[in-house]
């Protein structure tokens, strides 16, 4: 079946290809959700291939419909719009023995068939059938003419589109089964922070497509689309290889690196050295001469370089010179398909081989559902996996010393787990780390302190005199503290 491009390509790529071409289409939402400026990237498609279009309102004015389109920078010239005001006022009641809804709906439906005989349009844009509905006042009225329009269009080799607000819920969903395709759009409010929209395909006869819901969103001049991920469609072949963190002493505490293809957890409570840690391994993997892609949810660039300058790993000029991606994610104004899209672009475009995505905590906070977020998540991590990508996770744990959660289950969403924790020794707050899983080959065991200096950080010797470390309360089993000198310094 022939299709035709909407504009929208990534729209486009959900609908395989695009609208199946000479069909009728319903496009519905609610007031806000897009059916106009989407309806209008349909119409500015065909018009810079050459096909003719014809957008008929009922319920703007073409005055409105010219400033909504000039506000993305667009311009309807070489569009024709037909103002079909509703002709009520024109109909001479007092000489009719028909219901005046049936005669204003007859007359608008003749008016809306003649324009189309008239001028030929390749697309057509009816906006919108709710007002035809409250012309009608009858459901199975309204449900005819519709059907009288689908007949008049066959055979006009143009494809329509119409849109519906659904301000009329009773009888909404009966109009699915006289039209050949249904796209429906949805707005969801958050009780803070930017709307979420989103679409999804609830019809294509004859078609394949990509069903379930993606999120989209409108900027001035554009609707950008992102469909939802499915990793088994994604795969790439790799050498399943071991990155070193430049470090050998955590080397040797993972067993040699990070292995890709392989999605690792770093988990700690706040300021026990997650961030950093990650940026020990960005950096190593951009002075290999790979891409590193840094999504951060949490702190500003501004922070985030002070931070790798005072570890003496100074991300500014891997930044600068593109060999290293940072993007500040906004978890109030960012939808998690939004944000799923940013990182495939990154993969797919600019070739990232470790992606960190700082913090999970604030990935989850992006919308109240939050198992369908850790399933996506889990889709995303998989196809990175597949990608033969090294993704670094940061997990805050809730708490500080003592007992300290994790609000999320780690069994399936990491290969590897690194454990951050906080202890008391010797009067000083210090900091360990540990492997406590690695699918891919042997780990430490070891506890060990951890450190972070000016110049750089520092993974100690085994905790050996200790137990309870991880509990953040340690017993001191040793005759001397083997972590401090006569002089007070690390030994």
């Amino acid at each position: 079946m022939k299709k035709l491009l909407t504009g929208i390509p990534e729209l486009d790529f959900v609908l395989r290809g695009g609208l199946p071409c000479h069909r009728l289409h319903l496009l519905e939402g609610a007031p806000g959700a897009g059916k106009t400026t989407i309806a209008m990237q349909f119409l500015l498609e065909g018009r810079e291939r050459g096909e003719k279009g014809l957008y008929i309102t009922l319920s703007e004015s073409t005055d409105e419909l010219q400033a909504a389109a000039a506000s993305h920078g667009w311009t309807l010239d070489g569009i024709d719009l037909f103002d079909l005001i509703p002709i009520e006022a024109e109909l001479d009641r007092q000489q009719t023995v028909l219901y005046p809804s049936e005669v204003e709906l007859g007359e608008t439906m003749r008016l809306i068939t003649d324009r189309i005989a008239e001028d030929q349009p390749d697309r057509v844009v009816i906006d919108s059938l709710s007002e035809l509905r409250l012309i009608a006042q009858d459901q199975l009225r309204y449900r005819r003419q519709i059907l009288a329009l689908k007949q008049a269009l066959q055979g006009r080799d143009c494809t329509t589109l119409v849109l519906d607000d659904l301000t009329s819920h009773v009888g909404s969903k009966e109009l699915h089964s006289l039209m050949h395709g249904v796209i429906s759009l949805e707005m969801i409010e958050r009780s803070y922070g930017a709307s979420r929209r989103r679409l999804r395909i609830a019809k294509m006869r004859g078609t394949d497509y990509q069903s379930g819901w993606h999120d989209f969103a409108i900027t001035p001049g554009d609707v950008l689309v992102f469909p939802s991920l499915i990793a088994e469609e994604h795969g790439a072949e790799f050498e399943p290889t071991t990155m070193s963190s430049g470090l050998k002493e955590l080397d040797d505490l993972l067993g040699g690196g990070l292995t890709r293809g392989t999605t690792t957890m770093l988990v700690g409570p706040s300021g026990a050295g997650k961030s950093s840690l990650a940026l020990q391994f960005i950096m190593s993997a951009v002075r290999a001469g790979d891409h590193a892609a840094y999504f951060s949810f949490d702190e500003t660039y501004n922070t985030l370089s002070r931070r790798s300058v005072a570890l003496g790993i100074d991300i500014t000029e891997p930044i600068e010179s593109g060999k290293l991606s940072w993007r500040r994610a906004n978890p109030s104004r960012l939808s998690p398909g939004e944000f799923v899209w940013q990182v495939r672009r990154e993969v797919e475009d600019n070739q990232a081989r470790v992606v960190v995505i700082d913090s999970l905590n604030s990935y989850l906070s992006t919308m109240p559902e939050e198992n369908a977020l850790i399933l996506q998540m889990h889709e995303l991590l998989t196809y990175l996996n597949n990608q033969g990508v090294i993704t670094i996770l940061i997990l805050a744990q809730q708490g500080i010393i003592g007992d300290v959660e994790n609000p999320v289950d780690l069994s399936f969403m990491s290969d590897a787990v690194v454990l951050l924790r906080f202890f008391e020794a010797g009067g000083e707050v210090r900091k360990s780390i540990s492997v406590v899983k690695r699918r891919t080959g042997i780990h430490e065991l070891a506890i060990r302190e951890f450190q972070l200096f000016p110049n750089g950080m520092r993974v100690g010797p085994r905790l050996l005199d200790f137990q309870g470390v991880l509990t953040g309360v340690p017993t001191y089993r040793g005759t001397l503290d083997p972590l401090v000198d006569g002089e007070g310094e690390i030994d």
